[in-house]
């Protein structure tokens, strides 16, 4: 999920994150978050603090599948890759 070319992620990657995220938190148990309900929904600034758990829930999933999605390419072979395309361009 982590884009190395500086791009952000689309709709359909923010919504995996998402969901991931939300599976992460539940396999951590949610039963403490029961009984802290009553207190957030006494709360004036409940949309600003559900917009700011909604982020965290997507950087969790992203970090989650950061951690267990396929592993970035290794570094060397990007680079021989690089030098291949760049020797095989000038060859022609």
């Amino acid at each position: 999920m982590t884009h190395h070319d500086g791009r952000k992620p689309g709709l359909a990657e923010d919504t995996v994150a998402l969901v991931a995220g939300l599976a992460d938190l539940a396999v951590c148990g949610l039963s403490g978050a029961v009984g802290s309900v009553k207190g957030l929904l006494r709360r004036s600034d409940l949309g600003d603090l559900l917009a700011d758990g909604q982020e965290e829930t997507k950087a969790r999933g992203r970090l989650l599948l950061d951690r267990h999605g396929a592993p970035p390419p290794a570094h060397m072979e990007v680079l021989a890759r690089t030098v291949t395309a760049r020797s095989e361009g000038e060859g022609q």
